[in-house]
C-alpha cells in the first residue's frame, strides 16, 4: 500500500511539474492539494478493506476537509484558466527566469508533494497497528470537526469581506476596510491557517493512538506543514504589508496564528 502512494507521489509531481510548464500557470499543485490526501489515506483505509474502525474515520474526516477546501478554492475562480496564486506572480518578478523554474520543481511541485504525501501517513500508521476504536479517537474526531468548522467560518468570514470589498470597488466607492479585521479575524490575522495545521495534528494523533505512543515518525508530515505555513504566512504578509501600509498596526495588535486577544501577544 505504501509503494502504491509513492507510485501516485511520483505521477503527481512529474504531472503538475509539466502542466506548469505547458500553461506556464504554477497553481496545478494548489489545484490537488485538497484531492491528493484523500487518494492516500483512501489506499490505507482500502488495505484494510474499509473493514478498520479507526481508518474508516480517518478516510471520512480527511474527505469532509478535501471537500470544503475544494468548494472554497473552486469559488474563488482557483480551477479556473489564470487562477494562479498571485504571490507566484510576485516571486517570478524579484528571481531570474532560471532561478524561479528551480524554484517550481524543487519547491512547488516537489517539495510540497512530499508534504501531501507525509501528512497523510499516519493512516499508514493506523493501517500496521490495527486496533479498536477507543476513546482517544472519539475525541480527536471530534477535535478535527471543531477544527474544520473554524476554518470554515474564517474562510467564509474572509470570502464574505472579499465580495462585499470587491462590489464597493466596482461602484467607485472606497470600502471602509482593505482587509478583514472583524470575526475570527479580530483574533488572528490567519485564522484559516491555523486551524487547517491542527486538522493535521489530529490525523498525526490517529496514527499515534493506534500505535499507542506519540514517537512515531510520520510527526514530520505535520511538523513539516506547519512550517510551511510560518513561512508562507511571512511570505504572504511582506506582500500585505507592501500593499496597505495599515497592515502594520494590524500586526502588531492581532496575533499571527494562534487567536488571541487583541492588542496582546500571543504566547
Amino acid at each position: 500500500m505504501l509503494l502504491l502512494c509513492v507510485y501516485i507521489f511520483g505521477g503527481v509531481v512529474l504531472g503538475t511539474w509539466l502542466l506548469s510548464l505547458a500553461t506556464r500557470e504554477y497553481s496545478w499543485v494548489d489545484r490537488i492539494w485538497s484531492l491528493v490526501p484523500i487518494a492516500y489515506v483512501a489506499v490505507f483505509a482500502a488495505g484494510a478493506g474499509f473493514a478498520d474502525a479507526r481508518l474508516d474515520v480517518l478516510f471520512a474526516l480527511v474527505t469532509l476537509w478535501g471537500a470544503r477546501l475544494t468548494f472554497n478554492y473552486a469559488r474563488k475562480g482557483g480551477y479556473a484558466p489564470g487562477g494562479e496564486d498571485y504571490r507566484w506572480g510576485v516571486l517570478r518578478a524579484r528571481l531570474k527566469p532560471w532561478q524561479f523554474q528551480l524554484f517550481n520543481f524543487f519547491f512547488i511541485s516537489l517539495y510540497q508533494n512530499i508534504i501531501l504525501l507525509l501528512i497523510a501517513l499516519p493512516a499508514y500508521t493506523a493501517l500496521r497497528h490495527r486496533s479498536p476504536f477507543g476513546a482517544w479517537d472519539a475525541v480527536l474526531a471530534v477535535l478535527f470537526l471543531a477544527f474544520l468548522a473554524g476554518e470554515t467560518i474564517a474562510d467564509q468570514q474572509q470570502w464574505t469581506f472579499q465580495r462585499r470589498k470587491r462590489a464597493e470597488l466596482d461602484a467607485g466607492r472606497e470600502p471602509a476596510a482593505r482587509f478583514v479585521r472583524t470575526g475570527l479575524f479580530r483574533y488572528s490575522r490567519h485564522p484559516n491557517f491555523f486551524f487547517e495545521q491542527l486538522q493535521w495534528w489530529v490525523v498525526f494523533g490517529f496514527g499515534a493512538a493506534a500505535a499507542g505512543s506519540p514517537w512515531q515518525w510520520t510527526v514530520a508530515g505535520a511538523v513539516l506543514l506547519t512550517l510551511l505555513f510560518l513561512g508562507s504566512t511571512r511570505f504572504t504578509e511582506s506582500i500585505s504589508v507592501h500593499r496597505y501600509p495599515e497592515y502594520a498596526e494590524y500586526q502588531r495588535h492581532t496575533s499571527a496564528l494562534v487567536p488571541w486577544r487583541p492588542g496582546h501577544s500571543a504566547p
